[in-house]
This record gives C-alpha cells, sequence and structure tokens, in this order.
C-alpha cells in the first residue's frame, strides 16, 4: 500500500464563533504559541502541530473528544490549568467513575479529564500509563 499522508504533518482545526475570545482561551488559558491570527483564524503551535482555531459564523458542537494531549502529569496539568480558571466536566450520568480531580481511570489504568473551550467544545488532557 503506498504513503499517501503517512509522512505529512498533520494540522488540526476547531471552529469558533468568536476568535478574539478563543484566542484568549488557547494563548493566555493553554498556554499555546500563537503564529498568526487573520480575520479567518487564529493559528497556534501545539508542541510542533498546528492548531487552526478558525472563524465560522456557528459553532456545531460534537459530544466527543475534539482535541487532546498527551501529558506527563495529569495532577500537576489538571491543577495548573484549575488554576488559570479551566473547569473540567464529570460524566457520571455516563457511568464513568472520576475522583475529585475529575480523573477518569481507563480499563488500562491510563488518566484522562475532559474540560470545554470558550465555544463547548470538548478537550483533554491524558497521562498514558500504559507501555
Amino acid at each position: 500500500m503506498a504513503e499517501v499522508l503517512g509522512s505529512a504533518r498533520l494540522i488540526g482545526f476547531v471552529g469558533t464563533a468568536d476568535i478574539d475570545r478563543s484566542r484568549a482561551f488557547y494563548e493566555e488559558t493553554l498556554g499555546l504559541e500563537l503564529i498568526e491570527q487573520d480575520d479567518f483564524a487564529c493559528v497556534f503551535s501545539a508542541h510542533g502541530t498546528m492548531l487552526r482555531v478558525t472563524a465560522v459564523p456557528e459553532v456545531v458542537h460534537a459530544e466527543y473528544t475534539v482535541l487532546g494531549w498527551d501529558v506527563p502529569d495529569i495532577r500537576e496539568t489538571v491543577r495548573a490549568l484549575k488554576a488559570n480558571g479551566v473547569s473540567f466536566r464529570r460524566y457520571g450520568d455516563m457511568g464513568i467513575e472520576q475522583d475529585e480531580d475529575a480523573v477518569w481511570t481507563a480499563p488500562n489504568d491510563d488518566l484522562v479529564a475532559w474540560f470545554t473551550d470558550p465555544d463547548g467544545h470538548v478537550l483533554s488532557v491524558t497521562q498514558f500509563t500504559s507501555a
């Protein structure tokens, strides 16, 4: 099978109804490096991966995670995000048991916590503990 996109760099996209509000969230709250902004998008570097937060007339919400970060210490990350004003989601109605930090332990012992951006997109942080 021919390699088509296997060596190409991935670009992430997320829509926003308020580009300035989203810029503040992704740059100041999450700490992503702003590369450029114009009337159409804010472009960030997420540890070398391009993230385009694109202006859209209406945001359509997905009920699942659209962006996630692999973090070395989820507890430290959750505490830092909370200190920056981030609220973490709880999914007790789905049968997911989360601890006092809103961290869920997956069956393979990976640790996950979810939060939303200003447009309601579900984002996550994960500490992979499995090999």
